[in-house]
């Protein structure tokens, strides 16, 4: 791993300074999956150079690479990067308000960790920076951050631990709110409409991209003054997402059932397109501008 990086989220550029669960495996490799099928030519190129050569080309495949090793000794201190913490009830997100990890360091979150490895990446053609950091894992830091400031309950309330202390039912068996976000809607609708077959789902998302919300689709990888990445709207979204859909009529003890999936699965799906998509675009704006920078 190379130096950690910091960022000063209040500021409109980023500084390089030396240095919970999430979406399950299926929804990493979803929204991975959808991203690797939006990548431009030179994205694509530098993405699976930076694969170790056993993923054979396939970024979606190390997407959950991130959850595996967290807990190990030499990876604890990337918890907190996984997720941020809001006030309860406020249901909103300001990144200097918010964005630390228990012990106040600020700058620890995921919203962070998507400035800091989206800035180890840029230093693909400098042999200069190049040296100080892991690329691989950088990219694969970055591809499963993206993921996970999508999912709503990773910016959810301190209080309740983003939902993981609210204990609820899903249909028969006993969980927390958050796993239902991370896991449960997801495995349900791929036994209930996919035929328990992860591309099916894909091909589904992906078709609803290209045609039913296709008027949507630019400004989902669009970052304001032509930043390279700003994950901070997407944080935004995601603790009204948990506002309006993940915490409402889930109270502790309750039963979710069929009313509740039907009605958030839709917003799992596209919040899983809107990673996809938003990992796409952040990947192809570093490397196209790298490419720029390598042939001038």
């Amino acid at each position: 791993m190379g130096a950690r990086l910091g960022f000063v989220c209040c500021l409109l550029f980023v500084q390089i300074l030396p240095g919970v669960v999430c979406w399950g495996k299926e929804g990493h490799y979803v929204t991975c999956k959808i991203a690797q099928e939006l990548f431009t030519e030179d994205a694509d190129a530098a993405v699976k150079k930076l694969l170790p050569d056993h993923a054979e080309g396939n970024l979606a495949g190390l997407c959950s690479w991130p959850d595996e090793i967290r807990h190990q000794y030499k990876w604890r201190w990337t918890g907190p990067l996984h997720y941020i913490d809001t006030p309860d009830f406020k249901c909103n997100y300001d990144c200097c308000r918010d964005c630390h990890d228990s012990h106040h360091h600020k700058d620890s979150c995921v919203a962070g960790a998507i400035y800091n490895y989206s800035t180890q990446l840029t230093a693909y053609n400098d042999p200069e920076r190049l040296q100080n950091y892991n690329l691989t894992e950088a990219l694969l830091f970055l591809s499963h951050f993206m993921g996970d400031i999508h999912q709503p309950l990773h910016v959810g309330f301190t209080g309740d631990e983003g939902g993981n202390t609210i204990i609820v039912r899903w249909y028969h068996r006993k969980t927390n709110l958050h796993h239902v976000w991370d896991n449960m809607i997801i495995e349900s609708a791929l036994k209930k409409f996919y035929d328990s077959d992860i591309s099916v789902m894909i091909k589904a998302i992906q078709q609803d991209i290209q045609e039913g919300t296709s008027a949507d689709i630019p400004p989902w990888g669009n970052c304001k003054s032509n930043h390279t990445v700003c994950p901070n709207p997407y944080a935004s979204e995601s603790i009204g997402l948990a506002c309006k859909y993940a915490y409402r009529n889930a109270t502790p003890g309750s039963t979710l059932g069929d009313e509740y999936f039907l009605d958030r699965l839709p917003i799992v799906e596209k919040r899983l397109a809107q990673g996809g998509v938003r990992l796409a675009a952040t990947l192809n704006r570093i490397f196209a501008s790298l490419t720029t920078i390598s042939t001038t």
